[in-house]
């Protein structure tokens, strides 16, 4: 429906405007210079041009005056449609993305006659519901400007594109000419990541061409496209104050590239850590070491340890010292304790409650004060990452509501009930519900009813978070397709607690 990531994410934008000046060869040679920039750079780059047909656009009584904002300089740099066909021509044959910014219905045709790629809406253009109503019947890739536009002209623009089931794009942007620094509101970018999550959101900016700092900062608050406007500067010709020269834009793509790579994580799903970082850490740890000598069999308790640096190789350090370990052989005194924690039940029920825990804190989700959690381990805790859930139960009366949790790659075993009838409505992450032997794959905001007595298994690839709106729960109404699962007490299968 909107986000289509092939197209939107990872792009730059190259505003050309009216800087062709009205020839096509000037602004073939501005196409050129931005397609060098992209092929050293290999990124996936447009060149977006500014569509207005002056005959209608501008009032007859308005065109040859001098005294208005903006129209001089549209008449003195008029191209006419064949002109704008062959820059389109150009920019595709330097393999760059065409992209045009339609300011009235026939830009708009011209945009379908011409082959262009994704259509801009600018900022002046965002509430113009006639032109949007062309735009979005096109079914064109769109990506819209949100200068001078508060949140709820942005939802009204969300829900006008997504009811039209277009593909979109958000821009942010201060519509200003050049824009100071202190009014451009990066934040907001991470504002609208949160609201339109699959939405691509970018930034398109308009502050002085030499500051590459700020894409630098809209790459670390998210944002996948980025747009500036470019020129090509002559003896004759002068690039206004908010447009950059080629040699101004490749040191921002450059900046935007490294952006990148700083703010990239190196590893899907987590935080990855480096072994030398891991080896700097543990030059700096405090080692376990015994204070007195320990007979093979001894349980060691804290009186009978010190911690000190040097950590050295395979001793236990401060932070994984447990009382109550058993010395695996004989100790002197100061020497390093040299042993593994056991893997406990206990333990495990902390780690993933743990894990549990970060899951709703991301998602954003709040449970309260009163509830009762559920670990249940249809094969014991040792496999529960495996096969299990958390179920996190919030009501239970004539309705009964619960949250699940989902760890990536757990999966639940095929049960039914006879009793209870459910419907799950994914809050979080992703979900693959198997209803009898059908798998049914399942994005956040979906729904899906279980009937009673309907077999139904689910896992997550991922992690999951998913609500349970059903009858009342009642006790031994679950009914497992496995035999050794429907062979245990309820008791063995499950672990209750009461807070965490």
């Amino acid at each position: 429906m909107m986000k289509d990531e092939n197209m939107f994410s990872d792009l730059f934008v190259f505003e050309m405007a009216n800087s062709h000046q009205g020839s096509v060869e000037h602004g073939i040679d501005i196409i050129k210079a931005m397609s060098r920039i992209a092929r050293k750079y290999n990124i996936k780059a447009a060149v977006k041009l500014q569509y207005r047909n002056l005959d209608t656009f501008i009032h007859p009584d308005y065109k040859d005056r001098t005294d208005v904002n903006h129209i001089p300089r549209f008449m003195s740099t008029r191209m006419n449609y064949d002109q704008f066909t062959q820059l389109v021509d150009a920019i595709h044959e330097e393999g760059l993305i065409a992209m045009s910014t339609p300011f009235d219905e026939d830009g708009v045709d011209w945009c379908m006659d011409q082959g262009i790629d994704i259509i801009k809406v600018a900022s002046c253009s965002a509430l113009d519901w006639p032109l949007l109503t062309k735009i979005a019947y096109t079914h064109k890739p769109v990506i819209i400007s949100t200068g001078g536009k508060n949140l709820s002209e942005i939802d009204k623009l969300y829900n006008f594109f997504t009811h039209k089931g277009c593909e979109f794009a958000f821009l942010h942007c201060v519509a200003e000419y050049p824009a100071p620094l202190e009014r451009l509101q990066l934040d907001f970018i991470d504002r609208m990541n949160r609201r339109y999550p699959e939405v691509t959101i970018g930034y398109s900016g308009h502050e002085d061409p030499n500051e590459n700092i700020v894409a630098m900062l809209a790459i670390a608050k998210g944002a996948k496209i980025l747009e500036r406007h470019v020129g090509l500067p002559t003896e004759s010709i002068t690039l206004n104050a908010y447009s950059m020269n080629p040699e101004q834009a490749d040191k921002w793509v450059k900046a935007v590239l490294d952006a990148k790579m700083i703010c990239r994580t190196k590893k899907e799903n987590d935080k990855y850590v480096s072994q030398e970082e891991i080896d700097s850490l543990r030059s700096l740890m405090r080692g376990t070491y015994v204070k007195k000598n320990i007979k093979q069999g001894d349980p060691i308790m804290m009186e009978d340890v010190f911690f000190a640096m040097p950590c050295q190789d395979k001793q236990m350090t401060s932070g994984e010292f447990m009382e109550g370990i058993i010395a695996s052989h004989d100790y002197n005194a100061d020497e390093p304790l040299i042993e593994k924690r056991k893997i406990t039940d206990i333990g495990q029920v902390r780690s993933v409650v743990h894990d549990a825990k970060g899951m709703l804190y991301e998602a954003g989700i709040a449970l309260g004060k009163d509830f009762e959690v559920e670990l249940s381990h249809h094969y014991g805790m040792k496999h529960f990452r495996q096969t299990g859930a958390i179920i996190i139960s919030i009501i239970n009366r004539e309705y009964c509501k619960k949250l699940l949790v989902i760890l990536p790659g757990q999966k639940h075993p095929v049960h039914m009930h006879k009793v209870k009838e459910e419907t799950f409505q994914l809050l979080y992450g992703d979900l693959t519900v198997n209803m009898e032997g059908k798998d049914i794959y399942m994005k956040p905001g979906d729904i899906q009813t279980v009937l009673r007595e309907q077999n139904h298994s689910f896992t997550s690839t991922k992690g999951a978070i998913f609500e349970e709106i059903s009858t009342t729960h009642i006790k031994n109404d679950s009914y497992y397709e496995d035999p050794i699962v429907r062979a245990l007490d309820p008791i063995e299968r499950k672990t209750i607690l009461k807070k965490w």
